[in-house]
C-alpha cells in the first residue's frame, strides 16, 4: 500500500486553501478601491478573486490543469447563485462529477484521452509473431484497449481504472462491440506489473516517479513501458516518438 499524504500535500486541499488564501489580498484591493471611489461590482469581485487563487496555486504548485478550477471556481458559484439552481442540481453535477474524476484529489491523475495515432504507434512497437499480456492503466473510456484487442486478437488486453463512470462505460463499450478487452475497477499501484509485456500510461508528471520505480521493480525483461506525454524519469533507454507533428512525445521504455 502507498503511504499515506499529509492532509497538506493533497492538490484538492490546496486548492481549498489557495481560494481561502485569495479571500485576503481580494478583500484589501476591494477596500483600497472602494476607498477611492472605484467600488467592484460582484462579477469583478469574484474575478479577481478567481484570478488571486489561481496565482496562489501556481505559486504553490498546483499542476496546471488545477489554475483554470481555481479561476472559474468563483464566477461559477456567483452563476449558479444568480441563476436560482436548485439544490438537487447541484448535487446531481457533484455526484457526476465525482463519479467521473473520483480519487483525483488524491492520484492526481485526471481523465486524459489518448489518440488513435498515439495507439498506433504503441502497436508499431509491440513484438509480434507471440500472444502478448498488455494493461492499459487508467483506461479511461476503454478507447485504447479496446484498440488493441481488435488489433492483436491473440493476446489478452486489459484495462485498469479507477474512477467508476469510466470504468462502467468502458465495459458497456466492450459488451456492445463483443471486444475480448476486459475491463477492471482498480488501482494500477495493487496490480504486479511483472504479469504484463505491455503497461501503457496516460498519467500525470505527479504519478510518474511512482511509477517508474514500480515499473523497475516488477517489469520482466522482454517487456515495455509506455507513457504518453509524461516523461519516464529514467536516466536512460527512453525512446521517443512524435505521434503527431507538434503534439505531445510518446516515450517507451524496453526492459
Amino acid at each position: 500500500m502507498p503511504p499515506k499524504r499529509s492532509l497538506l500535500r493533497i492538490p484538492a486541499f490546496q486548492a481549498l486553501l489557495a481560494q481561502a488564501g485569495a479571500m485576503l489580498p481580494c478583500a484589501a484591493l476591494a477596500v483600497a478601491l472602494e476607498s477611492f471611489g472605484h467600488g467592484l461590482t460582484m462579477l469583478q469581485a469574484v474575478l479577481l478573486q478567481g484570478l488571486f487563487a489561481a496565482a496562489i496555486g501556481w505559486k504553490i504548485g498546483l499542476a496546471r490543469w488545477w489554475l483554470p478550477i481555481l479561476l472559474l471556481f468563483p464566477i461559477a458559484l456567483l452563476a449558479g447563485l444568480a441563476l436560482h439552481l436548485p439544490p438537487w442540481l447541484a448535487a446531481a453535477v457533484f455526484l457526476v462529477l465525482l463519479g467521473w474524476y473520483w480519487s483525483t484529489y488524491r492520484t492526481q491523475v485526471p481523465y486524459y484521452p489518448s489518440s488513435r495515432a498515439v495507439w498506433r504507434a504503441v502497436l508499431a512497437e509491440l513484438p509480434q509473431g507471440r500472444a502478448l499480456r498488455m494493461i492499459d492503466i487508467g483506461s479511461g473510456l476503454g478507447g485504447f484497449a479496446l484498440h488493441l484487442a481488435r488489433a492483436r486478437p491473440e493476446s489478452e488486453v486489459v484495462g485498469i481504472e479507477l474512477a467508476p463512470v469510466p470504468w462502467l462505460v468502458s465495459r458497456l463499450r466492450a459488451a456492445f462491440c463483443g471486444s475480448r478487452a476486459r475491463f477492471v475497477r482498480g488501482d494500477y499501484e495493487q496490480l504486479n506489473f511483472a504479469e504484463y509485456d505491455l503497461v501503457f500510461a496516460y498519467l500525470s508528471p505527479a504519478a510518474m516517479p511512482a511509477l517508474w520505480n514500480k515499473a523497475q521493480s516488477e517489469m520482466r525483461g522482454g517487456s515495455l513501458l509506455a507513457s504518453y506525454e509524461f516523461e519516464i524519469p529514467a536516466a536512460n533507454g527512453i525512446k521517443t516518438i512524435r505521434t503527431t507533428e507538434g503534439g505531445p512525445p510518446l516515450y517507451i521504455r524496453a526492459f
